[in-house]
């Protein structure tokens, strides 16, 4: 089941709206545990505080399938993944980081290099249970950072492994799908900011209207000759 969380917007004296006609469901926006879109759907509100946005929290893993199945139309996962039939948009890199027991003799290190992290412990599906038995003393986990934080206890310490790589954040919809909705809240990750967004275009300048005094009728040639007599 997905859990979702309707973001409304605080009211506003600035009203702005996408310059295209509206569909009237939200823009679903989903993404994976660990990764933080507040920035995100905070200047979405401020800039379209009329346009409904919803935010679905998925499982990892989750974020590909919804997209696929029409259920969000974005979804912000952690790289690598299936691209076929996607845009995909690398954003930011994850520090990996391996935890290990609040007593273990790394405990204390600024960070640890690939060939210092202890063995692994059988990950099971759950990453809080797999902290937990790090806790117990059976091994180590490597994690991407916020998926440590997020997991974080005070009997573990995530230690940043140096030489290993990063691990991607991106945003993906579907190739064939677009919409003025979809691009808005891309350039608003991209750095759009509110003066180039497409939503807000620079309105034309109004035109002064010039009054002009009527000009006087012209006679008609026949009036002419009378006056002549």
């Amino acid at each position: 089941m997905i859990l979702r969380l309707a973001v409304t917007s605080r009211s506003s004296s600035r009203q702005r709206s996408l310059s295209v006609v509206i569909a009237q469901t939200p823009l679903r926006v989903a993404f994976v545990p660990g990764v933080t879109i507040r920035k995100w759907t905070t200047r979405w509100q401020e800039r379209h505080p009329r346009l409904p946005l919803e935010v679905v929290p998925l499982a990892a893993g989750e974020g590909v399938p919804a997209v696929r199945a029409h259920e969000v139309e974005l979804s912000f996962v952690r790289l690598p993944i299936d691209r076929e039939g996607l845009n995909v948009i690398r954003l930011y890199g994850e520090v990996p980081v391996v935890i290990v027991p609040r007593d273990h003799p790394l405990a204390e290190a600024a960070s640890v290099t690939q060939s210092q992290v202890p063995d692994a412990v059988e990950a099971p599906a759950d990453i809080k249970d797999a902290v937990a038995l790090v806790a117990a003393g059976v091994g180590s986990l490597r994690l991407p950072h916020s998926l440590a934080r997020l997991h974080a206890r005070k009997d573990v310490v995530a230690i940043p492994v140096s030489d290993a790589p990063e691990t991607d954040i991106a945003i993906i919809w579907l190739a064939d799908v677009s919409s003025d909705q979809i691009e808005e809240f891309v350039g608003i990750v991209r750095g759009r900011t509110a003066a180039s967004s497409r939503a807000t275009p620079t309105p034309p300048t109004p035109k002064k209207e010039v009054v002009r005094a009527p000009k006087p009728a012209r006679r008609k040639p026949q009036q002419r000759r009378r006056q002549g007599r």
